[in-house]
C-alpha cells in the first residue's frame, strides 16, 4: 500500500473534526472524496501533509510514519499538496514559477552556485505540456485564467516528483471546458502517481472516479465504493439533503 491510514482523529476546540478509522490507497490508485462542507475531508489532507497535527492515529507513506514529521520532512518523502485556492507568484511568468517548484537542493548555497541545464527546461517544459501550459510560458502567471492557475499549480506539484499527490477541489470556479480538461490531465497523472482528490462536483467526480469513492460525513467514514454504488446509496443521499449548494439531479 503506498498509504495506510488508522485510527486517525483530531478535534477543534472540543469538535471532533475527524474520526477516520482507516484509509488505504493503492501506487497509482486515483481517489475521490466527498463528502457535505465540515466532512474533514480537508482537514484529512492537512494531516497528511504535515500542516495539522492530529490528536491520535497512524498514518504510514510507503511504510513510513509521517505523523509528528514536519511538512518539509514529508514533502520530501514524497507527498505533494494543491490546496483550493491557487497560490502561485502573479509577477512572475509561468516558466519561472515552474522553475522554482523544480525538484533540486534549496538553500542559500544551492541558490548561489545554481546553473540550469537542459535538463531542468526538458522537464519543465515537458510538464508544461501535459497540463496545457506550453504557450502560456513567457505569460505573467497572473495574467493566467482561473483554470489555467489550477493547472499550474498542479505543474508545481508534479515538478516536485511526488508519488503522492493530494489536490483539494481543482474543478471549484472553472469552466465546464477547463473541468473537463482537469479530469482528463488528472487522469493521465494516475498512470504515474497516487493522487487523492476532494470534489463536490459531482459530474466531474464521475469522470475521474474509475476507482473507489470515498464518503466523509461528520469526520467519519461512510462508505467506500464505485461512483454509481455511492450516487444510490440511501445514507449518502440523505446526509446530502438540505444542502442549497447541492444539485441533486448531478448525483
Amino acid at each position: 500500500m503506498l498509504l495506510t491510514v488508522k485510527q486517525l482523529s483530531v478535534s477543534f476546540g472540543g469538535v471532533h473534526a475527524l474520526n477516520l478509522s482507516h484509509f488505504n490507497l493503492r501506487d497509482k490508485e486515483l481517489r475521490v472524496i466527498i463528502g457535505p462542507n465540515g466532512a474533514g475531508k480537508s482537514t484529512f489532507l492537512d494531516i497528511l501533509c504535515g500542516k495539522t497535527r492530529p490528536d491520535a492515529g497512524e498514518v504510514l507513506y510507503n511504510g513510513v510514519p509521517v505523523l509528528g514529521k514536519t511538512e518539509v520532512e514529508i514533502a520530501n518523502l514524497g507527498i505533494g499538496r494543491k490546496f483550493q485556492k491557487p497560490s502561485v507568484f502573479p509577477s512572475l511568468t509561468v516558466y519561472d514559477n515552474m522553475l522554482l517548484a523544480y525538484k533540486m537542493q534549496k538553500g542559500i548555497f544551492a541558490s548561489l552556485f545554481f546553473k540550469q541545464t537542459d535538463e531542468i527546461d526538458s522537464r519543465i517544459r515537458e510538464v508544461a505540456g501535459k497540463v496545457g501550459l506550453i504557450r502560456e510560458m513567457k505569460k505573467m502567471a497572473g495574467e493566467l485564467s482561473h483554470g489555467q492557475k489550477q493547472w499550474l499549480e498542479i505543474a508545481i506539484v508534479v515538478l516536485q516528483d511526488p508519488k503522492l499527490m493530494l489536490i483539494d477541489e481543482p474543478a471549484a470556479g472553472m469552466s465546464d471546458e477547463e473541468t473537463e480538461k482537469t479530469g482528463e490531465l488528472l487522469l493521465q497523472l494516475s498512470k504515474h502517481h497516487g493522487i487523492i482528490v476532494i470534489e463536490h462536483d459531482m459530474k466531474f467526480v464521475e469522470q475521474i472516479a474509475k476507482e473507489l469513492v470515498t464518503v466523509l460525513v461528520r469526520g467519519k467514514l461512510l462508505v467506500d465504493g464505485t461512483f454509481d454504488e455511492v450516487r444510490n446509496d440511501q445514507r449518502v443521499i440523505d446526509s446530502y439533503l438540505g444542502r442549497a449548494n447541492v444539485q441533486l439531479e448531478n448525483f
